[in-house]
C-alpha cells in the first residue's frame, strides 16, 4: 500500500486559494491503488491530471508508477494550485512533475495526440449557476454549473484524442452528474469503453469514478 502523499507544508490559510483534499480527492486515490498493478503493467510514459489543486493525486500516480524517466503534467487555471502542485511533489521527493497553468487540456494538443497513458480529473462537478462557472481562483475547483457538468462536457470531445492506445482516464463524478449518462456519450458519440468502476457514499452525496478506455479490437 503506498501512504498517501505528506501535506504537511501546506498551511491552513493555503485551502483559502486551493481545493484541499476531501472524500473525493481519497475515492480518487483509492481508484489508482485499486489499479495499481495494471497501471504498472500499461508502464506509462506520459501522465496527465486535469485541475491539480494540492497536487496530491499526481503524486501518488508518481509513486505507483515509480519509473523517473514518465513524464508527469498537470493542468489547472489557478495559478497558486500550479504552485501548490509543484511543491506537493518536491516535498514528498518527486522531482518530474510539471504543472501547467491553462484550462482544461488548452495548449496540449495537437503535440500530445494519443499519447496520454494515464488521465485523471477531479472536475469542479458542483451543481451551480452557468455565471459561477468562468472563475480562476478556488471557485474554479468546485462550481460545475448546469448539472455540475459544463466544465466535465466541454473535455469530453477530447478523450479519444488525448488517450493513447491502451490509455486510462480516471474521471469523478457525482449522482447529480448524471454518471450513466456521461457513459452512454462516451460509448455513442465517441466509441469508447466507459465504466462505473468505484463508487461510495460520502455524507448525502454518491460519488463515482468512470473509467474510460479506447475499445480493443477483439
Amino acid at each position: 500500500m503506498i501512504p498517501t502523499p505528506d501535506l504537511s507544508h501546506i498551511q491552513k490559510e493555503d485551502f483559502d486559494r486551493v481545493y484541499e483534499p476531501a472524500e473525493d480527492t481519497f475515492l480518487l486515490l483509492d481508484a489508482l491503488e485499486e489499479d495499481q498493478e495494471l497501471i504498472q503493467l500499461l508502464q506509462p510514459r506520459v501522465c496527465l491530471e486535469i485541475g491539480s489543486g494540492s497536487g496530491c493525486v499526481t503524486t501518488l500516480l508518481a509513486k505507483i508508477v515509480g519509473d523517473a524517466n514518465a513524464i508527469f503534467l498537470t493542468t489547472d487555471i489557478n495559478e497558486f494550485a500550479c504552485q501548490t502542485t509543484k511543491r506537493t511533489a518536491l516535498h514528498n521527493e518527486i522531482t518530474h512533475i510539471e504543472p501547467l497553468r491553462t484550462s482544461l487540456v488548452e495548449g496540449l494538443l495537437p503535440r500530445l495526440k494519443n499519447s496520454i497513458d494515464i488521465l485523471c480529473f477531479n472536475p469542479p462537478y458542483v451543481v451551480t449557476t452557468h455565471e459561477e462557472v468562468a472563475g480562476t481562483g478556488i471557485e474554479a475547483s468546485w462550481a460545475g454549473g448546469i448539472d455540475g457538468r459544463e466544465v466535465i462536457d466541454k473535455l469530453l470531445p477530447y478523450i479519444s484524442i488525448l488517450l493513447s492506445t491502451n490509455g486510462i482516464f480516471y474521471l469523478l463524478l457525482i449522482n447529480e452528474n448524471k454518471p450513466m449518462e456521461v457513459v452512454k456519450i462516451m460509448e455513442e458519440a465517441y466509441q469508447m469503453k466507459a465504466e462505473i468502476f468505484m463508487e461510495r457514499r460520502a455524507g448525502r452525496e454518491k460519488q463515482y469514478i468512470l473509467k474510460i478506455q479506447h475499445l480493443k479490437n477483439e
